[in-house]
């Protein structure tokens, strides 16, 4: 079987372990996590990088440091996965979805702007595989409308907006590196702070609602309880992992770039069941994924099971979250065509590190034999 992901292991990941083991300390918050973090200010310009144990807890984070409250609203695509809403529903925030743009997954930027109510706290963006939304219009509703602006960019590292790295643009962003995605620690993730009137309280927040790390750095005598919070940061093992990857970002990029450019070049407009992933030219490419579009669920869900019988592990993605059991009687009655379209539509192709072209070219083969 050609699976749908691989871990993918730079081989630095053991050494770096074994000497976080080494150091003595194993709680997070020491030498790996800083230095992940140092790196990924640096190498994207964020404000203020903080190591999470997921996306989920970064997203967590968020809603909490623009003190969300029950009652108040929060716009986001419903094509997204349930930690972009689960988020802001813990703090009591009612959710008003958007629908996605007719070509691509991203949220439509111009159905934001009519769900802004007296009550909308924040607009929460997600860069679906890693490809930008339209920041330049998101950011002039956000701005015009005095609410913050956050960005699930969990699956958009290495990934750029005009020039500027994605991550950058909103107050406060959110990356994963679970597994599945571009550089991994199993499970991990990170807070980005762009809007500095949040950095002192994200890391008390950070730390389980002390002022612990300002003791540990001699600007206190003591420390205690101050606000909220959880034990969000993660453990040094799990930073180690992550910075035998970070260390390695471009030479992991060249190989999955290389992986999507062999499907692009067998797949483009070489079928009629399916359309290929288009990059918008303000975007550029992380190479996070690679999706096909079929014309109804149908032909989807046959192509998958077609290839899983030549041992090729495809996969659908999310389900509508307005339509979830749990949120269905909570959404209004608006219907979002284009989200319901990728729902039901889109398929992920296998894509990690590891894939050879040769297997590449044989799933494109197998495809490209598909009878409808």
């Amino acid at each position: 079987m050609i699976p749908f992901n691989k871990p993918y292991k730079t081989g630095k990941e053991y050494i770096y372990i074994e000497d976080a083991i080494q150091r003595g300390k194993l709680s997070g918050n020491g030498f790996y996590t800083k230095k992940c973090q140092k790196y990924l200010e640096y190498k994207y310009g964020f404000g203020k990088c903080l190591l999470t144990t997921s996306c989920t807890d970064a997203l967590e984070m968020a809603a909490i440091l623009i003190d969300i409250k029950p009652g108040d609203e929060v716009i986001m695509p419903s094509y997204t996965f349930v930690s972009t809403s689960n988020a802001f529903v813990l703090r009591g925030a009612r959710i008003v979805f958007a629908d996605s743009c007719p070509h691509n997954p991203n949220i439509d930027p111009n159905r934001i702007e009519e769900l802004i109510t007296d009550k909308t706290k924040a607009i929460v963006v997600v860069h679906y595989a890693g490809m930008a939304c339209d920041m330049e219009k998101i950011l002039a509703i956000a701005e015009r409308n005095n609410i913050k602006l956050i960005e699930d960019a969990a699956q958009a590292v290495d990934s750029y907006y005009k020039g500027k790295p994605l991550g950058t643009f909103g107050h406060l962003a959110a990356f994963s590196f679970h597994e599945t995605k571009n550089i991994i620690s199993g499970e991990g993730g990170m807070l980005a702070i762009n809007d500095m009137q949040y950095t002192d309280r994200a890391e008390i927040i950070w730390e389980k609602g002390t002022n612990r790390s300002a003791f540990f750095r001699g600007e206190i005598d003591k420390y205690g309880w101050v606000d909220i919070g959880s034990s969000f940061l993660p453990s040094e093992i799990i930073a180690a992992f992550l910075w035998a990857q970070i260390e390695n970002i471009n030479q992991i990029q060249e190989k999955r770039k290389a992986i999507w450019n062999r499907y692009n070049f067998h797949l483009k407009g070489n079928n009629n069941y399916y359309t290929t992933q288009e990059i918008e030219s303000d975007a550029t490419n992380n190479a996070h994924m690679y999706y096909l579009l079929c014309n109804s669920l149908e032909q989807r869900s046959k192509l998958i099971s077609y290839l899983r019988n030549y041992n090729i592990h495809a996969v659908f993605h999310y389900l509508s979250l307005h339509k979830s059991p749990f949120y269905k009687d909570k959404h209004d009655d608006r219907e979002l065509p284009n989200c319901n379209k990728f729902a039901e539509r889109l398929v992920r192709l296998p894509l990690y590190v590891d894939l050879s072209l040769q297997e590449v070219d044989y799933i494109c083969e197998k495809i490209l034999a598909f009878e409808i």
